[in-house]
């Protein structure tokens, strides 16, 4: 029996379900640099383990709102390399965490984060060191926009350089008033490397991205909210006798969106990544499978129940 070859179009069909499933498994997996990139994890981290200082702390909350913690207020919350490694094994906790729903990223001592530590930075100079650190920062933060939870930055004090990265790998940004997010790597003689020029392209526009990291803009509040990379300023109230703290107003605005079981906000969270990160025939496909886990689930059945949704 002679087989006769496929046609065309099934050739064509076959080599995009190849392709559909590799971004699958890439987005899944959350990470950008493997092996196959000449990337290995495990070296990096021990290179980084020999910059120690600070830490970073996590918070899980009944309410399945965690809260991150950026903490080396000696050094305006910088980076150590204790820290990079640090919050890596942080995000594989939240992204391990059945019962979450939302986080909050924050800064100790109303500061957020101002980048990297010089120590590090300078202990890491060289092209070969500075590559993997970029990559394995990238990693961390695109895990961490990539989670199956909801995801603000509260900004308090200044977000510089890293730390201005790190505010776009969160879903969304709230100011304080007389916070500033500053992208100063042109200053430093560099460009953004842990993927936060990519996410601000994203975020504000290429033309407001230029701005910003060209002119190394100062962005308060009310330019913030002005070029769509803050949504929402927190108020003070000197007046008031029991005014509300930065996280307190956080977890106020980040509870409207997590309202509800958590399989149901991270399927929120899931099929708005794929339409974000995917081509739209793959993002569809995608959305129906995830459409299928919660399909007949618990928070679906107890609705048509109640028949809550003409109420």
């Amino acid at each position: 029996m002679v087989l006769s070859a496929p046609r065309p179009r099934l050739l064509r069909s076959i080599c995009c379900l190849g392709s559909w499933a590799r971004q699958l498994q890439r987005q899944s997996s959350g990470s950008v640099y493997s092996s196959i990139h000449g990337f290995s994890q495990e070296e990096i981290k021990e290179k980084l383990q020999a910059f120690p200082g600070g830490s970073i702390d996590l918070l899980k909350q009944d309410s399945g709102i965690a809260v991150l913690t950026i903490n080396n207020p000696p050094r305006m919350n910088a980076f150590s390399g204790t820290m990079m490694v640090d919050l890596e094994e942080k995000v594989t906790q939240l992204e391990n965490w059945t019962d979450g729903k939302g986080v909050i990223v924050q800064g100790a001592a109303q500061t957020f984060c101002s980048g990297s530590d010089l120590n590090a930075v300078r202990a890491m100079s060289n092209s070969q060191d500075g590559m993997k650190m970029c990559m394995f920062m990238q990693n961390t933060l695109t895990r961490l926009l990539r989670l199956p939870l909801i995801s603000v930055a509260l900004v308090e004090g200044k977000a510089l350089g890293g730390g201005a990265e790190l505010t776009t790998a969160c879903d969304f940004r709230l100011m304080a008033s007389g916070s500033v997010i500053q992208f100063v790597h042109k200053h430093m003689g560099l460009v953004p490397g842990w993927g936060g020029a990519a996410r601000l392209v994203g975020i504000v526009g290429s033309r407001n991205a230029l701005k910003l990291l060209g002119g190394a803009v100062k962005v308060d509040s009310e330019l913030g909210v002005h070029v769509g990379l803050a949504d929402g300023v927190l108020k003070v109230d000197q007046e008031a006798e029991r005014a509300e703290t930065g996280l307190q107003q956080a977890e106020s605005w980040l509870s409207q969106y997590t309202k509800g079981p958590a399989p149901v906000i991270k399927a929120v969270k899931k099929v708005v990544l794929s339409g974000r990160e995917l081509p739209l025939s793959e993002a569809l496909r995608t959305e129906k499978d995830i459409f299928g886990t919660v399909w007949g689930g618990p928070a679906n059945l107890q609705a048509l129940a109640s028949k809550s949704k003409h109420k």
